[in-house]
């Protein structure tokens, strides 16, 4: 993750995240995240890839069944088909989905049908799936990606299994339910599994799918186990080294900062998992350059700099792994076809797939790239949401419909100008991060954010550079002072080679639309980045914090509630999150709430009816327009810092939602 070494501000909003520093010693059961290295870890640019629904290479191996639009016949042979083509991308990493048995249950349903060949419910956990390939196959995969430089990572279903689950070679079984499983009594079970394909195959980590269901005592655990397996075996990799598989973990956890701590890193005292991924920031990152799964976007590069800064909320620990998309999302490129953004035949389509890929090659952190994003693949004649009562029947349900077979060139396809384009800046970009570890380890410090242009400082060891990408659909040419982005002397474009010269004190640097630019800086200078204060609390009846409660009935005639992704709450209707009646058309409660970002609206508890702000975002201190909610249209609310708040709603004589109000107690 970040750790900065110098003070980092919000851009645009004037604020540093206030948590409190830690000084307690390490629990004594607690493992640090020094294996592998944070520098290992973030040099990470995966490429993910769907088994079922990726490259058909071994007519003998098919499941012909599934969820998503795919052929449904992927395989373990397909993917080795296709490595030529993935190393040519500059990654250094692939996952696969889980590739294990399972066995189909007597009379199951169709739809058990298609959920066995995700392979994310396993019955047998020690036998790769015939339907996918063999073990000699699977061998074969892990050996060949090693010798080309190409980590392997399993996927690790640590929390939940078919009903029909066959005993480990040592006879343990999980225990309690299926889904999830019960621990501590399931540690030896997942123990076995997690060092059994380390020690078998030389496998160099996993993905760890709902690692919630996992509590983090016991992925400290199982951490152990993964560690030291991994101690135990060696492989020779693409240098004629032997080394030891790389042991790295990342969780799967969907949720906001705050819970991804809680339920994966731990703590500073007791660190748990090292890695996760950020979704949190990949919903930033396609709501600025296009929409999210429910329509919402036109952001800027303000919205992308305060969630990076967000990330102080993570323990010290901590390193987030970005991603685009994966085989539970929708594809980038259908939704900017969602937001009636662009369409393949137009170029913003492309410098918006560019941008957004600019973006996480200047990541501090892991990568993750899924199968197909790098030539802005879609779904064709997919963009709206298809009816839920026959969109599984389609394939056409937003949690599958990126399942769609892959268009490897030279293996299943070939790729027209466009794409073929694409792919070759992606490899490009990928080079670049592995050549310049700055993009991949760097200190950031946001130096200019607003709706048009994202802009961060980045210094490691005794370099420094600038990052720069502009989220808007126009040229624009930017002025930035010398000591804004720190710099006395030429800027060089680490890709073009072009050079960007001082002129009294400035330098004038132009963007297309979407346009990245990686600038190093050669003489780097002092650097100022003073931003102004953030109010918190806003004035008048709204925003205080002691009016009392009336007995007279409001416009309202149901309780209303914040409901939303709160620590202490989870989107339930809890008593300390309802509102009461003050007088002039105003319901006020207030929370005593955590740092962090939020999504929430304001509900009965029968949803009917729900509230939302008008511009689907609030800020403390700032009144807000009120209006009916729904399904996907959350208020997103930043709260800079713990402490009491006081949220308002305000409603006409007649019931009207008209204004909200978020605001910081004194």
């Amino acid at each position: 993750m970040i750790k900065p070494a110098y003070p980092i501000i919000a851009s645009i909003l004037g604020f540093s995240l206030l948590c409190a520093p830690s000084h307690s010693n390490p629990s004594p059961y607690s493992v640090e995240c020094h294996i592998p290295s944070e520098q290992q870890t973030n040099n990470l640019r995966i490429y993910q890839i769907m088994v079922e629904s990726f490259v058909d290479g071994d007519p003998k191996a098919n499941y012909d069944n599934g969820y998503g639009t795919s052929h449904h016949r992927g395989d373990l042979q397909g993917i080795i088909d296709s490595l030529d083509y993935i190393q040519s991308l500059n990654v250094n990493a692939i996952w696969l989905t889980p590739i294990f048995t399972s066995l189909p249950i007597d009379g199951q349903s169709q739809w058990d049908d298609k959920l066995d060949a995700t392979g994310y419910f396993t019955s047998n956990y020690f036998q790769i799936d015939p339907k996918f390939g063999t073990l000699e196959q699977a061998k074969t995969l892990v050996d060949e990606a090693h010798r080309r430089g190409l980590y392997i990572f399993f996927d690790g279903v640590f929390g939940h299994h078919k009903t029909n689950i066959i005993p480990s070679p040592k006879g343990r079984l999980p225990q309690g339910n299926s889904n999830p499983v019960d621990y501590p009594a399931s540690l030896p079970f997942y123990q076995e599994v997690a060092s059994y394909w380390i020690e078998q195959l030389k496998i160099d980590g996993w993905r760890l799918d709902q690692a919630y269901q996992v509590p983090t005592q016991d992925w400290i655990e199982l951490r152990k186990t993964v560690l030291q397996a991994s101690k135990n075996v060696e492989y020779i990799n693409q240098h004629g080294e032997s080394v030891h598989p790389l042991g790295y973990m990342v969780a799967e956890i969907w949720n906001n900062e705050n819970f991804i701590s809680e339920h994966g890193y731990g703590s500073n005292e007791n660190p748990a998992l090292c890695s996760a991924f950020d979704f949190p920031m990949r919903y930033r990152l396609v709501e600025t350059f296009a929409v999210n799964e429910n329509g919402n976007g036109g952001k800027g590069g303000d919205w992308l700099a305060q969630g990076m800064d967000l990330q102080t909320l993570y323990p010290n620990h901590a390193r987030p792994n970005l991603m685009l998309g994966n085989h539970d999302l929708v594809r980038f490129g259908d939704l900017l076809q969602r937001g009636y953004i662009a369409q393949p035949k137009d170029e913003s389509y492309w410098q918006r797939h560019l941008a957004a890929f600019s973006f996480m090659t200047a990541y501090t952190g892991p990568i993750t790239l899924y199968y197909g994003d790098e030539i802005a693949d879609e779904v064709s004649n997919f963009s709206d949401k298809v009816p839920s009562d026959i969109c599984a029947a389609q394939g056409w349900c937003d949690d599958h419909v990126s399942r769609s077979s892959a268009k490897i060139d030279g293996v299943t396809t070939a790729l027209n100008d466009k794409q073929r384009k694409l792919k070759h800046q992606v490899s490009e970009l990928m080079q670049l991060r592995a050549q310049n570890p700055i993009l991949s380890q760097g200190e950031r410090v946001s130096v200019l954010a607003n709706h048009d242009v994202y802009i961060d400082h980045k210094r490691y060891q005794n370099q420094s550079m600038v990052f720069m990408v502009s989220t808007s659909d126009k040229p624009q040419t930017l002025h930035l002072a010398a000591q804004q982005i720190g710099s006395t002397g030429q800027l060089v474009d680490m890709l073009t080679k072009e050079k960007f010269t001082i002129n009294d004190k400035n330098y004038d640097i132009t963007l297309t639309p979407f346009e990245a630019k990686f600038l190093s800086i050669k003489q780097p200078g002092k650097l100022v980045t003073a931003k102004p204060a953030l109010q918190l609390t806003g004035n008048g009846f709204m925003a205080q914090c002691n009016n009392p409660s009336l007995q007279e009935s409001g416009p309202i005639d149901k309780p209303l509630y914040v409901v939303g992704d709160f620590s202490d709450s989870g989107w339930q209707h809890v008593a300390n999150r309802q509102f009461e009646y003050k007088g002039r058309g105003v319901y006020q409660v207030v929370v005593d709430e955590q740092a962090g970002s939020y999504r929430m609206q304001y509900a009965s508890k029968d949803w009917n009816p729900q509230f939302t702000a008008a511009e689907l975002e609030v800020q403390s201190g700032q009144t807000s327009n009120l209006k009916y909610g729904g399904y996907g249209k959350d208020t997103a609310a930043l709260l800079p810092i713990s402490g009491k708040y006081v949220w308002s709603l305000q409603f006409s004589k007649a019931g009207s939602p008209e204004k909200l109000m978020l605001s910081k107690c004194p």
